[in-house]
């Protein structure tokens, strides 16, 4: 049995893994990274960056068409399209994320960890990694599979197949709608499919406000989506060689490829969890340093969406700093706290996370997106300004700031329209900062740019 000692070993080489790495190794640690499928992880070759590669070129087009003077002559690629998307994820090869990690001083480990006690990683083969200080786990996430009948007896796509397909298929299902569901019927649509799209609620993006939902609604209906709301898939067969979809209040949809956008849960079920009294399976609890809990000692960490805080590639690389740091103080005898903001806690996780839809309007919002307390104004505003009629002809855009009136801080802001997800990095660190809204007046918006909004807002508050 070979045996090899680490100060920090990591289970997952995604960029949460990688940024919890990188973190010890800056603070003068010593790091391994335990990979069993590609180094960067889903959001590198599975999610984030080959599903915009795929978003991006429609959206373009459909904003040439918004400006007069353009001759919109350019139609979609799909093979160059296709073909870009591949550069972008390196067409699936990891060499180059192995010589980042190996650059940064992070030993580089190609198996299937488990843990099997204290402080101790086995991967397949049986050698075991010991860890002095931290094992730190940043497996990601997996897919769900609904409880559906028949879903098991054909050939269904998920999120990696929908990213990383290279045939446009005549006709695509949908199910799910949200992130995924949205964004991965808009481009196939774009692209050439007949995309039908299932949601359960009344409107896609459930957990954004009711506006933004609608708004994403209406522009997947006019790049040709149907949508089935308020609707239930009951059973799937397959019927004729096409792939069928049986409607719970009647009807069906018929299919040459099924998506299953479902939602996704923490990929824990085999990574050892069970040696050391945790249930494999459900996500790991953490405290705001990444600090397990119901673990005896302070050994194991976790970040990302192992943990269930915060589903987000951004949220989880953040998280993996924190862990990162508080791991290296700890490891110098340093005392470490869950003081809020401090550079060892994911404090933002709580109050500020930004997200961005990246559909055609896009969808992006950071902290609340309603009122929790009757302290709480909410306002709702068209994004009518002079940058924004500029910006494409027939502008149509909305936005919602929760104020915490006692303090008069922001709370939370959602935007819905085109191109405004480079607006909200001002929005986050508004929220962040509690930027009193007295001093965010004299934030004066560049003029004439849609940012100008921001001024709007302030003058229907009542400053």
């Amino acid at each position: 049995m070979t045996e090899r000692t680490f100060d920090v070993v990591v289970l997952g080489a995604g960029p949460v893994g990688e940024n919890a790495a990188a973190r010890a190794v800056h603070d003068g640690l010593t790091a391994a990274l335990v990979e069993h499928e590609r180094f960067g992880g889903e959001c590198s070759y599975w999610a984030c960056i080959p599903s915009k590669a795929l978003l991006r070129p429609g959206n373009l087009l459909a904003a040439v068409h918004r400006m007069p003077g353009l001759v919109p002559t350019a139609r979609l690629d799909p093979a160059e399209i296709f073909a870009r998307r591949d550069s972008f994820v390196a067409n699936w090869d990891d060499d180059g994320q192995v010589k980042w990690a190996n650059g940064a001083d992070i030993e580089t480990i190609r198996g299937y960890g488990r843990i099997t006690g204290e402080r101790e990683v086995t991967l397949g083969d049986g050698t075991v990694l010991s860890a002095r200080h931290a094992v730190v786990v940043c497996t990601g996430s997996v897919p769900t599979m609904p409880p559906l009948e028949g879903l098991d007896t054909v050939d269904v796509w998920t999120s990696r197949d929908a990213t990383s397909a290279s045939t446009v298929p005549g006709r695509l299902a949908v199910l799910g709608g949200g992130v995924v569901g949205v964004e991965m019927a808009q481009a196939w649509a774009r692209l050439g499919s007949e995309v039908e799209l299932i949601a359960t609620g009344p409107r896609p993006l459930p957990r954004f406000p009711e506006f933004a939902g609608d708004a994403v609604a209406e522009g997947l209906r006019a790049d040709g989506v149907r949508l089935h709301t308020n609707s239930r898939a009951k059973r799937v067969s397959t019927v004729d060689g096409s792939v069928r979809v049986e409607l719970a209040g009647g009807g069906h949809v018929d299919a040459d490829k099924l998506l299953v956008a479902t939602g996704r849960r923490p990929a824990t079920d085999d990574i050892g969890l069970d040696s050391i009294g945790l249930e494999p399976g459900k996500p790991i609890t953490v405290d705001d340093t990444g600090l397990a809990s119901g673990v005896d000692g302070q050994w194991l960490y976790a970040a990302g969406d192992v943990t269930g805080r915060a589903l987000l590639t951004h949220q989880g690389k953040y998280a993996a700093r924190a862990v990162g740091d508080a791991v290296a103080a700890r490891a110098r005898g340093e005392r470490v706290g869950v003081a809020p903001w401090s550079r060892f806690t994911a404090t933002a996780d709580h109050h500020a996370v930004p997200q961005v839809v990246f559909t055609d309007p896009e969808v992006a919002s950071v902290g609340l997106a309603d009122a929790t307390s009757d302290r709480h104004r909410v306002l709702d505003l068209d994004i009518a300004v002079a940058g924004s009629e500029l910006h494409a002809d027939g502008y149509k855009g909305r936005v919602r700031i929760v104020v915490d009136t006692e303090r008069e801080v922001l709370l939370g802001v959602t935007f819905v329209g085109q191109d405004v997800a480079e607006m909200l990095h001002a929005a986050t660190i508004a929220v962040v900062g509690e930027v009193p809204l007295r001093r965010l007046w004299h934030a004066v918006p560049a003029f004439p740019t849609i940012s100008e909004v921001w001024l709007r807002l302030l003058e229907a508050y009542g400053l």
